[in-house]
């Protein structure tokens, strides 16, 4: 029997996923509207609308599967909820670099990702490398870039 892994988010990804899912459940009809629209207009192996429209409905499905997969996974967590000394799921991180420049991230899960607005994945490797870490631990985590240190300054949970 297949184990179903469980998916750590917070509340504002249960949220972006549930927008998600129905914006695409209401552009499923306008899909089909678009695919007997194209089927009116005869030969199928040469219409082109038709089968953009049929790969988009494809499209939709799979997103919508996915979607729902995911949130039917989904364990949320409300970092204002947690406390402790170590790194975990949702927390805010200072580090500083090496050059002592503070970067601030939030652990968060897959789904709400976005290293421009601070957020990182657990996954990620820098994730990886914080969960667990306390205030003072240093750390080494190889990137794409090459390798990088940081030194862990502060652990907030808001």
């Amino acid at each position: 029997m297949a184990t179903v892994d469980k998916m750590p988010m917070l509340i504002e990804g249960q949220r972006m996923l549930n927008e998600q899912l129905v914006l695409l459940k209401a552009e499923r009809p306008e899909v089909i509207d678009a695919i007997e629209e194209a089927r009116a207009h005869g030969d199928l192996s040469e219409n082109a609308e038709y089968h953009a429209a049929k790969e988009r409905q494809g499209q939709i499905e799979a997103m919508i599967v996915d979607i729902e997969s995911k949130l039917s996974r989904a364990t949320i967590i409300d970092p204002k909820e947690l406390s402790g000394d170590k790194i975990v799921f949702g927390a805010t991180v200072t580090l500083l670099d090496d050059d002592d420049k503070p970067v601030k991230y939030q652990i968060v899960g897959e789904t709400e990702a976005d290293a421009k607005a601070g957020r990182i994945s657990y996954n990620s490797p820098l994730g990886r490398a914080l969960i667990g870490r306390k205030s003072g631990d240093d750390i080494e985590v190889s990137v794409p870039a090459g390798d990088r240190y940081y030194s862990v300054s502060k652990i907030e949970f808001i």
